[in-house]
């Protein structure tokens, strides 16, 4: 009878340690973060599209 059944601490698994910018709501968020990733794929896929575009227009001459 020692042990609790009740005790669920450590349950649930761990919490990302923030730092005090993080709490307060300012510094670099990870949702702008993404937002700059996102943008870079957006710019890359660009790129790409332009060309594959150039490769098909040389060869369609």
């Amino acid at each position: 009878m020692a042990k609790s059944r009740n005790n669920l601490l450590g349950v649930g698994g761990q919490r990302k340690k923030l730092s005090r910018a993080d709490q307060h709501g300012t510094g670099l968020t990870r949702a702008s973060g993404q937002q700059s990733a996102d943008d870079r794929k957006q710019e890359l896929l660009r790129k790409m599209r332009e060309r594959t575009q150039g490769k098909q227009d040389g060869q369609q001459s």
